[in-house]
This record gives C-alpha cells, structure tokens and sequence, in this order.
C-alpha cells in the first residue's frame, strides 16, 4: 500500500522576534560547518539597505517585539552596521549573531556606548563546534576558537550578556559540553555567558508529523533583501518565502526541508534565545 508523505504545518503563533540578513553571501571566513553555500567569490556585495530596514520596522511600529536578531553570513560586514544596530535599538533588544573576528576591546567600548544611548540592550551570540580548540577548528576555520574567547573577554569587560552557541558536530553528551565550557570561561574570569548546545543534523530529511520543539518560525519572520522568510534557515529558499512585506506575510509554513528537521530535533529554539531581558 503506497501511503503519502504530508509534511506538518507551523502556526506562527505570534510575532516576538524579527531576524534582518544584512547579507547573505559575504563574509570574511569559511567554515566548513556553515549552512551558507558560498559562492567561489569570496566578497560578495549583497548587503540589505538601510532604507528597507527602516520601512520594515515602520511597518511593525504597532508590534511589541522582543528582540531583533542581525544575521548574515556575517553582518559586522555591512558598511551601514553602525547605523542599523541604532536604528534597531530604538524599536528593541538587539542580539548580534557574528563570527567575532570584528570584536576586539575597542569595539566592545564603542558598542557599550551605542548600547548606553539607547533603553536597550545588546546580546552577542558567538558559535562554537567544540570546547577543545583543535576541535572546534576542524569545523570552523583556523584560530576561530581563540578568537571567539578573546571576544568574548572583551565583551564581559564591558557587561554584556553573551550566549556561547555551541553546534554538536561531535555529537556529545550536553551536560559535558556545558560543564566544559563552563569550566573554559571560569578559568578566563568570564562570568556573563550563557551557554545554549544545538544538535546538528542538517543531512536528514524531516520525517516526523510532530513537532518536537517550538522551532523559531512560531514566533519569529525573517527580513532579507529578498523579502520575508520563515527563518534564517530559508531566507532566499523559495520553500520558506512567506511575504514581500510585513504587511502582508503568510503565518503558516511547511516543515518539510532537512533544516526543519534539525530545528525539530533540538530542545531549543536554534536562532533566538530565552532569557529574562
């Protein structure tokens, strides 16, 4: 008997984060775990206009929103960024998904400094693939691990919160990568990091008709020059196109990608986080 495949369909049950992908393509590393399917040319002038941004959050002035989450390829890339986190402080958090080869002690007292202006805060989100250095440079790209607990050294400097993403590429236990880690930035005297693990499993094909988590499209749109996505995941896959506009936007999608699948087999949420801001 020939039985039909009907992917599961997620309600977005309300908008509390917006991501905006200030570029798709460029960025300044190569990791060989990133999802991006960079092109041979390395830099890549995709970035998304001010205007659009500030047109989209024009359009959400009536929405309370949470966070808004900038992403890429790597956003600290745009010549505008200065600009753009302002603009996004004025409407809400702001959480900085980024490489953190931009982030250096003068940077982190430039942006403590844009934070102060504004009535909110500012989050960085950091990836990592493993505790051990070596490790975790296998998967990302050489000298990232140094360079990411440099950052963040120089981000708790300045009391930011901090969120340490790790990827489980090696496929350990959790309580072993927090502990870890833990033990890692103790060891640095860095005390405003949390640390968030997401299992990794982007090959596989979504073959479940349950949702096993509250995945980001539930409550969460994607901005990108392209128009509005599900999630970062999808932006500029034409199976995760939801709108042109926030105006004007579908709150329904298919989970029926590979990266649906990895989203539903995590506990957490893999772009936005859950803390007390």
């Amino acid at each position: 008997m020939n039985t039909i495949f009907k992917s599961p369909v997620c309600e977005m049950t309300e908008l509390k984060d917006l991501f905006i992908e200030l570029t798709a393509k460029n960025c300044n590393v190569r990791c060989r775990q990133c999802y991006i399917d960079f092109p041979l040319i390395k830099n890549i002038k995709d970035f998304i206009k001010l205007d659009k941004i500030r047109e989209t959050l024009s359009e959400l002035k009536d929405v309370k929103l949470r966070c808004i989450y900038l992403t890429g390829a790597e956003p600290m890339t745009h010549p505008d960024f200065n600009s753009i986190l302002r603009l996004c402080l004025k409407k809400t958090n702001v959480c900085i998904i980024t490489n953190a080869s931009f982030i250096n002690e003068k940077k982190a007292r430039f942006l403590k400094n844009v934070e102060n202006e504004s009535m909110h805060q500012i989050i960085f989100k950091l990836s990592f693939s493993h505790y051990d250095e070596l490790k975790n440079d296998e998967v990302r790209s050489r000298g990232s691990y140094r360079q990411n607990m440099y950052a963040l050294k120089c981000l708790d400097k300045y009391d930011f919160t901090n969120v340490i993403c790790v990827s489980n590429y090696y496929k350990l236990p959790h309580n072993t990568i927090v502990s870890m880690f833990q033990e890692k930035i103790s060891e640095m005297g860095i005390e405003n990091a949390i640390i968030q693990v997401n299992e990794w499993s982007s090959n596989q094909d979504c073959d479940t008709q349950e949702l096993c988590s509250t995945p980001d499209c539930m409550t969460s749109r994607t901005l990108t020059v392209n128009g509005i996505y599900s999630c970062p995941f999808l932006s500029n896959d034409y199976r995760g196109r939801t709108g042109s506009d926030m105006n004007n936007y579908s709150k329904s999608i298919r989970l029926e990608t590979s990266y649906c699948a990895t989203c539903q087999r995590n506990k957490d949420k893999m772009f936005s986080i859950d803390i007390d801001w």
